[in-house]
């Protein structure tokens, strides 16, 4: 046991090394896949699914798995760009990426009201346009158009995207700390999330009173998080492996599944009362709460610590979720409307117990052929073509001794 976790073996090692390889690593794919199937499941509540998510195991959720890996994902994409001579250019990528999430989220907002609106008139249930914060947008259009587009308000379940395009806005700042020293993006990312947790401190709404749900302030740590860590060993360091960290990790994701699957929530009153800020005793969300952000963390470490694991992870390209993963936004952005859709639908059946299940199961089917169509329009658009038509066969370029260029499947 001390020989695993305490001085990693050939394959423990290896399994830390995220991202340094020529190859693509799927193992982010593949989380980013499970994320998003998830989040989805997540997106239609009142189903049985949705009590089989990891939000009834632990103190985080999908959305947490999702920053983190999308902090990964953008170290990897914009670190080493990010130097004297490239950093306009690496900025503006980042500001270009973050526009196009602010298109993704308006249209499906603008959808989502047009599926409950539609919902509510074809189906003569009026009580639709009270759900989702839909009723506040009707009942003032004149004021309530503007604070869509300018984010200031923002419908029930679509507001992960205008999380994420902030956080992208802030890459070249982190990126520029990060230059300076890791420790310094993350002192200065820590403090913005602990100053924003105790002085509730976030973007607020136009329409209605409150902040956003998801407030960037305090996400950008977890955000930071993710591109320092995946820098560091991007750069020949490696992630701290101990016993007693390891274990720390599991007791801490341990309790948090007694405390969740135990409805142990007085207790937090108890922390309450030593007078600590609710960012670092509560369980919110908005603000991003240490336990969560602990939680997340915990989990990670166990994942990029026990080799089997990192390995189970590690899927062949074209495995569906991998698959799935590569095409993140086109997925989410199919997948909210999905959701959208599925909550129109149990809302008018009165929330059968088989329809929530058994839309919840055609709408993974249909985002795992749409990841599919993409996969292969983008094949077809470089070029490339998947040899003896196997299905989910994604083409991998390889190099012989002519230097000529032939395509092969990988399974």
């Amino acid at each position: 046991m001390a020989k695993t976790i305490g001085q990693p073996t050939a394959a423990a090692q290896n399994s830390l090394q995220i991202g340094t390889n020529a190859a693509r690593d799927t193992r982010l794919d593949v989380l980013r896949g499970l994320a998003l199937i998830t989040i989805f499941i997540n997106h239609v509540p009142g189903q049985l699914f949705e009590y089989l998510t990891t939000k009834n195991f632990g103190f985080s959720d999908a959305a947490e798995a999702f920053v983190l890996i999308s902090g990964i994902s953008v170290g990897l994409a914009y670190g080493r760009r990010f130097r004297p001579g490239e950093r306009l250019t690496t900025a503006i990528k980042a500001a270009r990426r973050a526009f196009t999430l602010y298109l993704a989220h308006m249209i499906t907002t603008f959808i989502t009201l047009a599926l409950f609106i539609c919902g509510a008139w074809l189906f003569q249930r009026p009580g639709l346009l009270v759900e989702i914060n839909i009723l506040a947008v009707l009942t003032n259009l004149k004021d309530g158009i503007p604070a869509l587009l300018l984010l200031g308000h923002q419908i029930g379940y679509n507001n992960i995207l205008p999380m994420y395009g902030a956080l992208l806005l802030m890459v070249p700042i982190m990126l520029g700390l990060r230059s300076i020293s890791p420790l310094l993006l993350l002192t200065v990312s820590g403090g913005l999330w602990l100053f924003a947790g105790i002085y509730r401190v976030a973007p607020h709404n136009m329409l209605i009173s409150g902040d956003w749900f998801l407030n960037p302030l305090s996400w950008q740590f977890l955000f930071a998080i993710g591109i320092v860590a995946v820098m560091h060993v991007r750069e020949g360091g490696r992630l701290p492996q101990h016993p007693i960290l390891f274990i720390l990790a599991t007791g801490y994701v341990t309790l948090s599944l007694v405390w969740v699957t135990g409805q142990l929530w007085s207790a937090g009153e108890s922390l309450a009362a030593l007078g600590l800020p609710v960012v670092i005793t509560g369980f919110d969300k908005t603000f991003l709460s240490l336990p969560r952000l602990l939680h997340v963390l915990s989990l990670a470490y166990l994942v990029v610590s026990i080799p089997s694991l990192s390995r189970l992870l590690r899927r062949p390209p074209g495995n569906p979720l991998a698959v799935l993963g590569r095409h993140s936004l086109s997925i989410f952005v199919a997948g909210t409307i999905l959701a959208m859709v599925g909550q129109v639908a149990l809302y008018i059946t009165n929330k059968n117990p088989f329809v929530g299940p058994l839309f919840v199961i055609a709408g993974i089917m249909v985002q795992l052929a749409y990841a599919s169509y993409l996969e292969q329009k983008r094949a077809v658009s470089r070029g490339e073509r998947p040899l003896g038509g196997e299905p989910g066969a994604v083409t991998v370029p390889v190099r012989v001794d002519e230097g000529r260029r032939f395509d092969r499947p990988r399974r």
